[in-house]
């Protein structure tokens, strides 16, 4: 189910609302957002965009992504731009792309730094297996 396209004057559709997220740091953790988003929605074109958990510490909200639920979701920290997969420990990561949140018993997430290169096609194969754990999987009669 796509996000609407035609919101209300008032409200911003999530596409919007991440454009203005991408854009409120004024540096280069807003392009990095910006490239990874890009990639999130070439790796995978049915994905949804939305906006969640607007707080007075984030009163822009979080970006998240979804596809039958969480594939990732971004924050932008004071020194990098996080991705976190909500069921990154049961994911495969032969390229190592996780460098933090390790230890967690689920969630697995990459923290992009000022200078950092992507690997596009290690970073697509992340998005397209949290994608697979989510895709309900037909029973075997």
């Amino acid at each position: 189910m796509k996000a609407s396209t035609n919101p209300s004057p008032k409200r911003k559709s999530p596409s919007q609302q991440i454009d203005a997220i991408i854009k409120e740091p004024g540096d280069w953790r807003g392009k990095k957002l910006s490239q990874l988003r890009a990639l999130i929605k070439k790796a995978d074109p049915a994905v949804v965009e939305e906006v969640k958990w607007k707080k007075p510490s984030k009163p822009m909200g979080v970006p998240v992504w979804s596809h039958n639920g969480i594939i990732c979701i971004a924050d932008t920290l004071k020194s990098a731009v996080r991705l976190t997969f909500p069921k990154g420990a049961q994911m495969k990561d032969p390229k190592k792309l996780f460098n933090t949140r390790l230890e967690s018993n689920t969630v697995r997430a990459i923290n992009f730094h000022e200078g950092d290169t992507v690997d596009d096609a290690a970073l697509k194969a992340l998005i397209l297996d949290a994608v697979g754990l989510n895709t309900p999987k037909e029973r075997k009669r």
